[in-house]
């Protein structure tokens, strides 16, 4: 294991760390905010045919992230065991990326089935170089306050990522479209703007995957870091492993939420409101996640990770019950500002120590059951994540087609627009208040001087018998 004096990681390893969650971040938080917009108002694919689309892709991403958890745990590699992984897969997710934002000159069949292949391809990639973002963690340092200086980077540079490339997004299509595709109606629908985009965020992704990939070192040694640990070892490591249940069950429903709201916040700006251009600056509060983020080591120093977390997820709950008051003024502008700018602020709050909770359930399941399982347990992570992202796109979609959302109407009926109502502002609400009562329970906090003291004992006499 790394010495007590070496747990601190260099800053070039820092930031090579956190280029993996901002390649992430830069177009794979553009597929989940306008992927399902992209297929209804640029494909024309109607909203019940994709959430079929979403309902496979939530049961493949069932098992796929399981079973890139058991590559990674018996993946033997002088590069190390997750590290690899934005190596081999960097390219071909980029690939799919772009092809979920292709319009092929199909009839409706061929563009579903397109749209199939694509977004499933895009999905499962992802887990693969994703899951080893998380997995990494637990190896790149022993101490919980590097753990948390880790997360917060990485969280930083991915919440820059979105922050840059989400609220560009519509104007980089606009202005691709006045520039290639002149004889486009509505130039936030065209295909070549969208293609062009796509290419140019698929191609900074590798980019940042790669410099992750050269500047980050697996430095935590252990008697199961240095062997391919066996399916029915893994599974040893979530027997009584309950800060793992409770994370797992927080990462689906968190997320779920955030999905629907993400794809939802088009829909609502747009039809609901009347002002894509608000959308656009809306998006680019994000920056204001960067800078909460930065405050995540301080607050869990002062009041702990768990607490700090909890603020976060109540925060995220409230600023949508302000949104509720904003719809029920009257689309207050104002009002709805203050709700975003809440929203922001307690979100940066939470998905940097998401990870590090994740960290501390590997450390936990060793703790109590004698086996050390980064891939397999932290691979429920991509598992709960997207299954609950999955589900929240199919739910959105399945919702706009029983409000009978029509795609390209600048007018939609009522029951479309409490459609959208319901999944920009109640839906996401009920999967943020619930994570925040499931978090209640999880005092790892008051467990982890005595677990990870006992730990740095075990791992030292593995590997002095060895």
């Amino acid at each position: 294991m790394d010495a007590e004096n070496n747990h601190q990681v260099p800053w070039g390893q820092r930031i090579s760390y956190a280029m993996s969650d901002f390649g992430c971040n830069t177009i794979f938080q553009i597929v989940g905010t306008y992927f399902l917009v992209f297929a209804t108002d640029t494909m024309g694919i109607a909203a019940a045919a994709v959430t079929g689309l979403f309902a496979i892709s939530a049961i493949i991403d069932s098992f796929d992230g399981l079973i890139w958890g058991q590559f990674i745990d018996r993946t033997q590699t002088r590069w190390g065991k997750s590290r690899p992984y934005w190596l081999w897969f960097s390219i071909p997710f980029g690939i799919f990326c772009v092809m979920a934002f292709t319009n092929v000159p199909f009839g409706q069949t061929g563009k579903i089935i397109w749209i199939y292949i694509a977004y499933i391809g895009a999905k499962v990639l992802y887990s693969g170089i994703n899951i080893p973002v998380t997995s990494i963690l637990p190896t790149l340092s022993s101490s919980p306050s590097e753990k948390i200086t880790l997360s917060t980077v990485r969280q930083l540079f991915g919440n820059f990522g979105a922050a840059i490339f989400l609220p560009l997004t519509l104007p980089a299509v606009i202005l691709f479209a006045g520039i290639f595709d002149k004889g486009a109606k509505d130039p936030s629908t065209s295909s070549v703007g969208w293609f062009i985009w796509a290419v140019i965020l698929a191609v900074i992704t590798v980019a940042a995957l790669l410099i992750a990939f050269s500047g980050t070192r697996e430095r935590v040694v252990t008697r199961d870091s240095q062997r391919a640990v066996p399916m029915r070892e893994s599974i040893k490591a979530l027997k009584g492993n309950y800060p793992w249940a409770i994370i797992i069950f927080i990462n689906f429903i968190y997320w779920g939420g955030f999905a629907v709201r993400a794809s939802a916040l088009p829909y609502y700006f747009k039809y609901n409101l009347h002002n894509e251009g608000l959308g656009s600056l809306v998006l680019a509060g994000t920056i204001i996640t960067v800078l909460s983020t930065a405050l995540i080591p301080f607050c869990s120093k002062w009041i702990g990770k768990r607490n700090t977390m909890l603020l976060g997820m109540t925060g995220t709950a409230v600023s949508q019950l302000i949104l509720y008051l904003a719809d029920r003024m009257g689309d207050s502008i104002p009002v709805i500002l203050i709700g975003i700018v809440l929203y922001y602020i307690s979100y940066g709050l939470t998905g940097a120590l998401i990870a590090v909770m994740l960290s501390d359930a590997v450390d936990f399941g060793e703790w109590k059951n004698g086996v050390r399982a980064e891939g397999f347990v932290t691979s429920f992570s991509s598992f709960s994540a997207k299954l609950g992202m999955g589900l929240g796109s199919m739910i959105l979609a399945a919702v706009l087609a029983a409000g009978h959302y029509i795609a390209g109407s600048a007018a939609q009926s009522s029951a479309s627009l409490n459609a959208i109502t319901l999944g920009f502002i109640w839906i996401p609400f009920i999967g943020y208040a619930a994570s925040a009562v499931a978090l209640l329970f999880n005092n790892v906090d008051k467990l982890e001087p005595q677990m990870l003291k006992d730990l740095k004992a075990k791992h030292t006499a593995e590997l002095e018998a060895e």
